[in-house]
């Protein structure tokens, strides 16, 4: 029904935003990652997914269109509802996200607030070849940084290091290194932290 929202930011919180769009003002629930993207703005566009129950009807944002993808793909996990997609992606970025679904990190995914390992799994379970597909095609398009975490990940584990361990620097070091990274780079800087 909305595919976005655009407008002043009337009420910022890291929870939801208003936006005041002609004199129309939406509530939007959003994640901390949209929160962290938008927080220094006056006026944004909101990409939306309308959440219909019987007794409501609830907005969502999101900073990005791929964030909005990846949250449609958690709520169409059995058992996996919208309040619970808004925690796992506020408490990891989408290509963080992405990487440790595909790389069935089932540690790092339980460590997020209301997620158990039944929950952990089952998110694996049911995405790991949607995602592996999707980042396929983002590495076509010119994107190499997810094939170098996944390499720097793999050697990082041969060496004897644990994947959960693995793959929590992996995550560090690639916020603080960008999207410019290259193999040998990110293994050194894992190997200081591990």
């Amino acid at each position: 029904m909305y595919d976005f929202i655009e407008g002043e930011l009337e009420v910022k919180t890291p929870t939801h935003v208003t936006i005041n769009c002609n004199g129309i003002g939406y509530f939007i629930n959003i994640s901390l990652n949209t929160y962290e993207q938008i927080k220094k703005l006056n006026r944004c566009r909101m990409f939306i997914h309308l959440a219909v129950k019987e007794d409501s009807h609830t907005l969502y944002g999101f900073a990005e269109p791929n964030e909005r993808v990846l949250y449609r793909q958690l709520i169409s996990v059995s058992g996996v509802g919208n309040s619970t997609a808004r925690m796992i992606l506020s408490s990891l970025p989408p290509n963080d996200l992405m990487s440790t679904i595909i790389n069935g990190n089932v540690a790092l995914l339980k460590s997020i607030k209301g997620i158990g390992p039944k929950s952990a799994q089952r998110i694996i379970l049911e995405l790991q070849d949607k995602l592996g597909k999707k980042r396929m095609e983002m590495s076509v398009d010119g994107n190499h940084t997810n094939v170098s975490y996944e390499e720097a990940a793999q050697a990082l584990v041969a060496l004897g290091f644990g994947r959960a361990s693995v793959d929590r620097v992996l995550l560090k070091v690639s916020k603080e290194m960008g999207s410019d990274q290259d193999l040998e780079t990110m293994i050194k800087k894992s190997l200081k932290l591990l």
